[in-house]
């Protein structure tokens, strides 16, 4: 009978990102049924379990995010696959995010929004946050294009005592940015005390700051107010590949690439960011009706109603502002809808279309299928890896 491999795991649990990364080693080993895994429960940037140095396994994965641990795992003799952007023990594979395509990712999307002034707001202490600052703020000058950055000074999350005094700092940054402006935060957390601060100082979101951030965790998404949008870490396929590295390391292969960068699968649009930045107040007026109408069968004709222009000059001024007509507008926010309730609901096509706005479920699989190349089924069973 074949022995099967020890592995650990030394990963946290506490957030999307990193649950995702499990899922991936857990589908690894499904498939294969080779290894005995242990899991400690930890934290993130959690000290080394004591027992790590005189454990007698065969292998770890391990996000790799402080002095400690990579001191402990560097002295044992046993392959190590590393899950960290800290990148604190280059002698060994490293699979991770690709921060450079997350950025460009993350400015592409405020972009197509109509924002012309970007903000970054991020976390001082962690590499992955500077990586991301750095990349968005090349590529915001790369286009010509403003950048204002906020550093938080401490994970605010994880000292109370710090939290009146840094979201006092936050808030005074956040006032004092040109408006409108796109935001793109670190990771979700992040993102979500921007949404809690703007709330607390009256600052619309996402009429004023349109706030985008990382991971997609989707309770912290949907309990965030608005909503927030997220960019999609391939986080499973992160998990996966790693599984394959460690499993090519204990079997002594000796073509082991020193590991990746893994790109997003994409960004999950959510009300944090559902807008588009017009200068012009008549079309902003009426996006802001398709927005909180298009799901309820309104027509071209039910927008005109809400400004004083005709409609030959109202769909020119239209166009000229946003890049559409008020029709394809009002489609867009409607297929938005059915992303996000195929994501998150165990909803029928039927009745997706009827709470988005369409008769028939047919007409609107056509619409889903020109848009996205795939059907609505296949999106779904699809978005399974996208969480």
């Amino acid at each position: 009978m074949k022995q099967r491999k020890s592995v650990a795991l030394l990963i946290e649990t506490s957030n999307a990102y990193a649950r995702g990364l499990l899922e991936g080693i857990v589908e690894y080993q499904k498939r294969h049924d080779a290894w005995s895994i242990s899991l400690p429960e930890q934290e993130r940037g959690a000290e080394p379990p004591s027992w790590i140095k005189k454990w007698r396994g065969d292998g770890i994965i391990a996000r790799i995010e402080n002095d400690a641990i990579a001191c402990v795992l560097a002295k044992l003799k046993i392959p190590v696959v590393d899950l960290s952007s800290a990148r604190r023990i280059e002698s060994i594979p490293l699979v991770e995010t690709d921060d450079d395509a997350i950025a460009k990712l993350a400015l592409d999307h405020l972009r197509e929004r109509g924002y012309r002034q970007f903000a970054f707001c991020g976390l001082e202490e962690f590499a992955w946050s500077r990586f991301r600052e750095k990349h968005f703020v090349d590529a915001c000058r790369n286009q010509e294009m403003p950048c204002h950055v906020y550093r938080s000074r401490s994970n605010i999350q994880g000292s109370r005592s710090l939290v009146p005094l840094e979201k006092k700092r936050l808030a005074k940054w956040l006032l004092k940015l040109p408006k409108p402006i796109g935001l793109f935060a670190a990771y979700d957390i992040q993102a979500q005390i921007v949404l809690d601060v703007c709330r607390s100082h009256s600052i619309p979101v996402p009429e004023q700051i349109a706030v985008l951030g990382v991971d997609n965790d989707p309770l912290l998404c949907n309990l965030s107010t608005p909503s927030l949008s997220s960019v999609i870490p391939n986080a499973i396929g992160a998990g996966m590949l790693a599984a394959e590295l460690l499993e090519q390391l204990m079997s002594n292969d000796k073509t082991v690439s020193p590991g990746k960068l893994l790109a997003p699968l994409g960004i999950a649009q959510r009300q944090s960011t559902d807008v588009t930045a017009v200068d012009d107040p008549l079309i902003a007026q009426a996006m802001q009706f398709i927005r909180e109408n298009a799901c309820n069968g309104i027509n071209v004709e039910d927008v005109l109603r809400t400004v004083p222009l005709s409609r030959r000059l109202f769909e020119s001024r239209f166009r000229k502002a946003t890049g559409k007509t008020p029709h394809e507008m009002i489609t867009q926010r409607r297929l938005s809808r059915v992303e996000l309730l195929l994501r998150d609901t165990d909803l029928s096509q039927e009745e997706i279309a009827r709470r988005c706005g369409f008769e028939y479920a047919e007409y609107m699989n056509t619409l889903f299928r020109k848009q996205h190349g795939i059907s609505p089924g296949v999106y779904r069973k699809n978005s399974y890896f996208n969480d």
